[in-house]
C-alpha cells in the first residue's frame, strides 16, 4: 500500500442533504364507542393493504394486548393484528371483534375474522410495515364529538 499522502486526510466539504421522504399514511377511525373506533382502526389497516370486498370469513383468530396507557393498548392491539398478517399463514381480517376491553388495566382481548391471504385472490395494496406513536391521537368523545382514534403507520 501507497503512503497516505497529505492531502489524503483532507476532508472535503459536504455536498450532500437529508431529504425527508413521506413513507406513512394516517389512518382516521370512529365510532359510537371508543371500542368501535379501535375495531374500526383496526380494518382501515387491513383495508389499506388489500380489497376487503375479497376477503371472506373462514377463520377466527384471537389476539390480545395490552398497554400502560390508552395510546399503547391502541399500539399494541393493531401491532398485534400486523403481526398476525405477517407471520404465517398470513391471515387478513374482514372484521375484528373486541369481545373485551379493560380500561382499568389496559387489556384487549379481540377476535380477528377473515382467512389466509392469497396471491391472486387479493389484491396486494400498500405493506403496512409498523405502527407509530407519531401524531397518534384518542379522542374518547363528548357530547358533540363520536370517539375518534388517529394513527400513522409507516408504509
Amino acid at each position: 500500500m501507497d503512503a497516505l499522502s497529505e492531502e489524503d486526510f483532507v476532508i472535503p466539504p459536504p455536498k450532500y442533504e437529508y431529504l425527508d421522504h413521506t413513507a406513512d399514511v394516517q389512518l382516521h377511525a370512529w365510532g359510537n364507542t371508543i371500542e368501535e373506533a379501535f375495531e374500526q382502526c383496526a380494518m382501515a389497516m387491513f383495508g389499506y393493504m388489500t380489497d376487503l370486498e375479497r376477503v371472506q370469513i373462514t377463520q377466527v383468530h384471537y389476539v390480545e394486548a395490552e398497554g400502560h396507557d390508552i395510546e399503547s393498548l391502541l399500539f399494541h392491539f393493531l401491532d398485534e393484528l400486523l403481526f398476525m398478517f405477517s407471520a404465517e399463514p398470513f391471515i387478513v381480517a374482514k372484521k375484528v371483534k373486541i369481545t373485551k376491553f379493560d380500561r382499568e388495566n389496559f387489556k384487549i382481548t379481540a377476535m380477528a375474522l377473515g382467512e389466509e391471504f392469497t396471491i391472486g385472490k387479493h389484491t396486494q395494496n400498500a405493506e403496512v410495515k409498523a405502527i407509530t406513536y407519531s401524531a397518534m391521537q384518542i379522542l374518547d368523545g363528548t357530547e358533540s364529538q363520536r370517539p375518534q382514534v388517529f394513527v400513522i403507520v409507516d408504509i
